[in-house]
C-alpha cells in the first residue's frame, strides 16, 4: 500500500513538472454564444508553494489576455492547482471584462503615458507599416486588440500583470476626433485638399 501512494504520488510531480515547463503562447479558438473568433494569450504564468505537512503544495496563476482584433479585448488572471485550469479560468475571467478600446485604422488615435502601480507605458502612433515595436507583455495586448502599427516603450516596473493593465488603461483613455467634437456640441469642418497652382501658357 506505501508503495502506491508513493508511485502516485511522483506521477502527480511529474505531471506539475511537466505542465509548469509548458512555454505560453497563443491559443486561438472560438467562444462567445455568437461564434465570433477570439484570439487567447497566455502572457505569463506564475508558481506559487506552500509548505504543509507532507510536502510542498503548489498552485499556479495565470495572467491571460483575450481579444477579437476588431477593438475588443479583455484581460483575467485565473488561479488553480493545475496550469490548464490556471489558463481556463484566466481565460473566463478575461472573455466576461472586454472593452471596447478606439482604434484610427491600424494604429491608435494619439499618444498616451499611463501608470498602474509600479508601472509606466508611453504608447504612440506609427505609419503604416512600422509594426508593432513593443515588449511581449504590451504586445500581446495590442495584438489582441487589432494594432498593427505603434510605437511603445515600458518604463518602471517590469511586473507582468501591472505593465499588462498600465497598456489597457492607456487604450481606454483613446478618444477619436469625431467623439471629441460630438461630446462639446461641435461640427467637424471638411479641410478641402489644396489645388494645384494652374500653369500659365508660355508666351512665344
Amino acid at each position: 500500500m506505501a508503495e502506491i501512494n508513493k508511485s502516485g504520488g511522483d506521477g502527480q510531480r511529474g505531471q506539475q513538472h511537466r505542465g509548469r515547463r509548458k512555454p505560453p503562447g497563443d491559443r486561438p479558438n472560438s467562444f462567445g454564444s455568437g461564434g465570433e473568433d477570439l484570439v487567447e494569450k497566455v502572457v505569463f504564468i506564475n508558481r506559487s508553494a506552500k509548505v504543509v505537512k507532507g510536502g510542498r503544495r503548489f498552485s499556479f496563476g495565470a495572467l491571460v489576455v483575450v481579444g477579437d482584433k476588431k477593438g475588443r479585448v479583455g484581460v483575467g488572471l485565473g488561479k488553480a492547482a493545475e496550469v490548464a485550469d490556471a489558463i481556463r479560468r484566466g481565460g473566463e475571467v478575461a472573455r466576461a471584462q472586454m472593452v471596447l478600446v478606439a482604434l484610427k485604422d491600424t494604429t491608435i488615435p494619439h499618444e498616451a503615458y499611463c501608470s498602474y502601480g509600479g508601472a509606466k507605458v508611453l504608447l504612440r502612433p506609427a505609419s503604416p507599416g512600422t509594426g508593432i515595436i513593443a515588449g511581449k507583455k504590451v504586445r500581446a495586448v495590442l495584438e489582441s486588440v487589432g494594432i498593427k502599427d505603434v510605437l511603445t516603450k515600458s518604463l518602471g516596473s517590469k511586473n507582468a500583470a501591472n505593465v499588462v493593465k498600465a497598456t489597457l488603461k492607456g487604450l481606454l483613455s483613446m478618444r477619436l476626433r469625431e467623439t471629441i467634437y460630438k461630446s462639446r456640441g461641435l461640427e467637424m469642418r471638411k479641410v478641402e485638399a489644396p489645388k494645384a497652382p494652374e500653369t500659365l501658357p508660355a508666351t512665344a
